[in-house]
């Protein structure tokens, strides 16, 4: 059974930095792409960051510049470093998982979110 597992989460103050971790087991198969999402509460879900297993990054508009996102295929881990945090970064982040194959529908695997508050 396929597990995603994030971790590092908590509370840090505006201007502040965090570093989120996730990492899948439990796969038989090879992780085509990883990342982050996040929930806020009474907002959307929303595209924070990913990074494929060649190593290939994509970011948010509003993370762009402060985040940086950290990938080990051979290890199915990544990293999200979290700079100069603001008040509205404060969401529950989700790692995801993607698997492709060719012909099918792509598999996603979500791990249960891992919670970010800035305050001060």
């Amino acid at each position: 059974q396929v597990q995603v597992v994030e971790s590092g989460g908590g509370l840090v103050q505006p201007g502040g930095s965090l570093t989120l971790s996730c990492t899948v087991s439990g796969n038989n198969f090879k992780i085509n792409r990883m990342g982050w999402y996040r929930q806020a509460p009474g907002k959307q879900q929303e595209f924070v960051a990913s990074i494929t297993s060649n190593g290939m990054p994509e970011y948010g508009d509003s993370v762009k510049g402060r985040f940086i996102i950290f990938g080990d295929s051979a290890k199915n881990t990544i990293s999200l470093q979290m700079n100069n945090l603001r008040f509205e970064d404060t969401a529950v982040y989700l790692c995801y998982a993607d698997r492709w194959r060719i012909g099918v529908p792509d598999e996603d695997y979500w791990g249960q979110g891992t919670q970010v508050t800035v305050s001060s």
